[in-house]
């Protein structure tokens, strides 16, 4: 009997990691107003944008850039095509940890993603590996 509930239970933890899979492939941000794209870049994962739902400032009539970066020679960076997750290694079980850019703010954190199942990941943001910030990204077609 014992035998059978460790066979069942190393099938269930063998699925679950399954439905994991990885992190490559393109998300949707959680507020779902961006995509971006997740490949293997040299051994490491990055991801660049490759859709905002409003593509258009309001305020300037043109595609909207990189505009709150600190260094005001890449403030005229599209958006399209702007890498934010950089070097991304793995730190676990379907958990990579790097960098992200977050083009709301100009400003990079440390980060970590965490594939949670099949259409889902774990975003996370942090300053000084302290004050973080979650979300969840869902797969994208």
């Amino acid at each position: 009997m014992k035998l059978i509930l460790s066979a069942v239970l190393g099938l269930v933890c063998l699925s679950n990691a399954a439905l994991a899979g990885s992190a490559e492939g393109i998300w949707l941000s959680e507020d779902r107003d961006t995509k971006v794209q997740i490949v293997n870049c040299g051994g490491k994962l990055c991801g660049k944008v490759i859709w905002v739902d409003e593509l258009i400032d309001p305020d300037t009539g043109k595609p909207k850039t990189d505009f709150h970066n600190p260094d005001p020679n890449k403030r005229k960076r599209p958006l399209i095509g702007l890498q934010v997750v950089n070097g991304l290694v793995p730190d676990g079980p379907d958990k990579w940890s790097g960098l992200i850019y977050n083009a709301d703010d100009g400003r990079t954190y440390q980060a970590s993603m965490q594939v949670q199942g099949a259409n889902t990941a774990k975003v996370q943001g942090c300053v000084l590996r302290v004050l973080c910030k979650s979300h969840i990204w869902t797969r994208a077609n």
